[in-house]
């Protein structure tokens, strides 16, 4: 995974320069945006971080599993529209609105499993804003926004969250599981919360 690293200027860099790369058995909680995935440019596909790290692999058990699933299920599915392209040194990222319900994911189960700590604590206790990363890296700072301002905005309907895991340093982290949300509100456009308690 690609993260901002702590410093005066904000200017991120790969875990590896951070000195804490992916390490075998590492797992993360996302929504894949397939609407995104032809404008991304690293070799992840398009995603929006719900919590990394989460638990490392060995402890996620049938009980985590039934959490996980009892949490997500209270959550109904909900939009995220992507309209405009932000920057950090390095990074071209797209911010996804409302944010509202993926800070509350993250908040959920955040209380339920408080010893995972967004970015291993890198970036205190609230970890980043949410963000899908489209570029980073030597020369990101170099790519126009016209490139991807003519697919803009995108509208990504969220039904599920994915469990992934990294098998280490080098290697693609790939899906373990999914997490069907709730049903949307019926008669309205999805918009989504999440619990205020716990699992």
């Amino acid at each position: 995974m690609t993260v901002p690293t702590p410093s005066t200027s904000d200017a991120p860099h790969t875990a590896d320069d951070a000195g804490w790369p992916d390490a075998p058995g590492d797992t993360a909680l996302t929504i894949h945006v397939p609407e995104a995935d032809h404008l991304v440019r690293t070799p992840a596909r398009a995603h929006v971080t719900v919590l990394y790290p989460f638990l490392p692999l060995p402890r996620v058990t049938g009980e985590t599993d039934g959490a996980l699933r009892e949490l997500f299920a209270a959550v109904p599915a909900f939009t995220l529209h992507f309209g405009e392209l932000s920057r950090w040194p390095g990074v071209l990222y797209l911010a996804p609105s409302p944010a509202g319900p993926l800070r509350a994911l993250t908040g959920a189960l955040r209380r339920r499993w408080p010893e995972a700590v967004p970015y291993r604590g890198v970036f205190g206790d609230a970890g980043l804003d949410p963000h899908l990363t489209l570029a980073s890296g030597a020369g990101t700072d170099g790519i126009p926004d016209a490139d991807f301002a003519p697919h803009l905005p995108l509208r990504a309907p969220v039904t599920e969250v994915r469990l992934i895991v990294s098998d280490g340093p080098g290697t693609p982290w790939r899906d373990l599981r999914a997490y069907p949300l709730g049903p949307a509100p019926s008669g309205t456009p999805p918009s989504g919360t999440a619990p205020s308690g716990t699992a």
